[in-house]
C-alpha cells in the first residue's frame, strides 16, 4: 500500500509539472478562451483512455495504471482548473458565450478523446 501511495505522489508531481509546462507554452487567446487549461485537460482525457484500455487488457500493471490515472492525470487535469478557466472567461463582459463554449467543448471533446484513447490502445494491443 505504501508503494502505491508513493507512485501516486510521484505521478501527481509529474502531472502537475506537465500542466504547468502546458500553461507556460500555450498562448492566451484574446477572446478569453482558456486554451492552456483546455489542452491539458484534453490531453489527460486521451491518455486516461489509453491507460485504462491497456489496464483492462492487462497490458499494464494495476499500480502503473493507478500512478497514471490517479497521479499523473490527476495532477495534469483538475476540476478546479476547469472551473477557474470558465470563471476567468466569464469575467469579461459579453464573454458568456466563450465560457459556455469552453464548458461544452471540454465535456464533449474530453469524452471523445477518452473514447479515442480506449480504442487506440485496443487496436495497438490486439
Amino acid at each position: 500500500m505504501a508503494n502505491l501511495i508513493i507512485l501516486i505522489f510521484v505521478g501527481g508531481a509529474f502531472g502537475a509539472m506537465c500542466r504547468e509546462f502546458i500553461m507556460l507554452l500555450v498562448p492566451q487567446l484574446a477572446d478569453g478562451f482558456p486554451l492552456d487549461i483546455f489542452i491539458a485537460n484534453m490531453l489527460a482525457c486521451f491518455l486516461m483512455g489509453l491507460s485504462t484500455s491497456f489496464h483492462q487488457r492487462v497490458k499494464i500493471h494495476h499500480h502503473v495504471h493507478t500512478m497514471i490515472g490517479t497521479g499523473i492525470m490527476g495532477g495534469m487535469s483538475t476540476f478546479s482548473s476547469f472551473v477557474y478557466g470558465t470563471a476567468e472567461a466569464m469575467k469579461t463582459p459579453g464573454e458568456l458565450l466563450v465560457a459556455l463554449g469552453y464548458v461544452a467543448a471540454s465535456l464533449i471533446l474530453g469524452f471523445l478523446l477518452l473514447q479515442a484513447g480506449l480504442k487506440l490502445a485496443k487496436k495497438t494491443a490486439d
